[in-house]
């Protein structure tokens, strides 16, 4: 359990913050940026979410619960140490990556396939879900530019590769199971 008693410390005045096993890091450290950019992607989920009901509702609770986990996972290097932490580190899994599988194409099933690429937009949640897929996706590459630098869980990187897939299917069943998707014409302002 948690329990923060005092939001600010000043302990990251000077700019660095503390990671996940206690080191200290600049703030601007590609592990901070990417585990940070995981954190900005939930807060627009968040906003998503006021859109959002029902089973889609429920799906986007869990991606945000999911969300906190990654950036958990990203937040404290040396896996190879984990055996040795106090607590075991909260990792992601590929259990967590399947079950993203199984909602794509369960949403997937429901849509006529795509003949054109589409434009974010449409009903509000589509145009949010847009935005949490482009979002997704800069955390990915963020996630992997790391991964060039310092060990990476590879089912966090896996994870944010379908989660940005889940929400361009979720956009598309927000647009009436993609009857009112904005249809991309090339060309079309020359």
């Amino acid at each position: 359990m948690v329990v923060l008693n005092k939001i600010y410390t000043k302990t990251g005045d000077a700019g660095e913050t503390a990671l996940g096993n206690g080191a200290r890091v600049a703030k601007h450290a590609m592990r901070v940026t990417a585990y940070g950019t995981a954190d900005e992607l939930n807060c627009f989920v968040g906003v998503a979410r006021l859109e959002a009901d029902g089973d889609v509702d429920t799906a986007l609770s869990r991606i945000q619960n999911d969300l906190f986990d990654l950036g958990a996972d990203l937040c404290r290097p040396d896996m190879e140490k984990d055996a040795e932490a106090e607590y075991p580190p909260l990792r992601m899994t590929e259990a967590q990556v399947d079950r993203l599988e199984a909602e794509i194409d369960a949403m997937n099933d429901q849509l006529d396939p795509l003949r054109s690429f589409i434009l974010p937009g449409g009903s509000k949640l589509s145009a949010h879900l847009h935005v949490c897929r482009t979002v997704a996706r800069r955390a990915e590459r963020l996630s992997v530019e790391l991964a060039t630098m310092e060990a990476v869980n590879p089912a966090a990187v896996k994870y944010l590769n379908r989660l940005s897939d889940w929400f361009f299917v979720a956009a598309r069943i927000a647009n009436e199971n993609g009857k009112t998707d904005v249809l991309w014409v090339p060309g079309a302002n020359r």
